[in-house]
Order: structure tokens, then C-alpha cells, then sequence
């Protein structure tokens, strides 16, 4: 499957919801009578219905993320999207840690940063998205998201939920 998200860059990803749970099915109130407001409004509608985004002119750009299990084409989805129209939209240039090739420019395929580096920018909450493979650190900072929106485009993600 694959999940469309599209939100304004306030926040990182890292927002939990809290949702009812049931100790056991008999003697206890519905999950409505418990929390009325939240959680019965979630899971009665889990989903929300996707339209095509009709952006206000004074409306900043947004930021993309397309999140999905490797090999459903997430990553093919946003390539072709991002060229289809390269002047609307943008992949953010993410961070890694492992060692620059000789044919790579540092800030055009990857910002090359040590561990600690890394790790610091994950500390200070800087990182929207990072994980881990065969050893080394790859990420999307927030600073590189804002640096495509700046330039007045859509930045486009893909996410790998793990």
C-alpha cells in the first residue's frame, strides 16, 4: 500500500495519538463514552478522503510525503513526479554519514556529515525522518525541506515506514 501526506512544515513526524483501549470486551463503557471528542471521531473515520490540493496563491508551499513498504514504487512515484514538473517540485537533500564518493558533489546528492553530527542533529530534534543501512546514518533535516520551500517549490519525500 502507499500513503499520500501533505501538511504544512509546523512540526516534525513525531505526534502520537492516543487512542482508547479495552481492557476486556464485557462490563466496559464504548470507546465513545470514554473519550467522546478524539478517539471515537478516529475510529469511526480512519481515513480521510484524498482530493486534488488547490493551493491559495498567499499559501506557502507544502511539504509531500509519500510513505511506503520498499518495492511498492514510492521512490519511482516521487521521480516522476518531481519530473513531470521540476519547477514546482523538489526532493530536500538528505544528510548521511557514510563516506563521499569520487564522483559526488557534498549538498547534491547527500550534505556528507560525521556520526556525531548526525547524531546531534537527531538530538536536537532537527532530523524530520533518519534511519540506519549497512551501518550508516541517512536522514531528511529540516533545514533541507526548508531550503526547497524557500525556493518557493513542493519538497517531495519518500519514507519507508520501520
Amino acid at each position: 500500500f502507499l500513503v499520500l501526506m501533505s501538511f504544512p512544515l509546523t512540526a516534525g513526524f513525531r505526534r502520537s495519538m492516543r487512542l482508547c483501549r479495552r481492557k476486556s470486551w464485557t462490563n466496559q463503557q464504548s470507546c465513545y463514552a470514554r473519550c467522546p471528542s478524539s478517539c471515537y471521531s478516529t475510529l469511526a473515520a480512519p481515513y480521510e478522503e484524498v482530493v486534488r490540493y488547490q493551493r491559495h496563491p498567499a499559501d506557502r508551499n507544502r511539504l509531500i510525503v509519500l510513505v511506503g513498504p520498499a518495492g511498492v514504487g514510492v521512490n519511482e512515484l516521487r521521480r516522476r513526479l518531481i519530473a513531470s514538473n521540476p519547477r514546482e517540485f523538489q526532493s530536500a537533500i538528505p544528510h548521511t554519514t557514510r563516506v563521499q564518493k569520487s564522483y559526488e558533489m557534498n549538498g547534491r546528492e547527500y550534505h556528507y556529515v560525521s556520526k556525531e553530527t548526525f547524531e546531534n542533529m537527531v538530538y536536537s530534534h532537527r532530523m524530520l525522518e533518519y534511519g540506519e543501512y549497512k551501518g550508516y546514518l541517512y536522514g531528511t533535516s529540516v533545514d533541507a525541506v526548508r531550503t526547497v520551500l524557500d525556493e518557493g517549490k513542493i519538497c517531495v519525500i519518500d519514507l519507508e515506514p520501520q
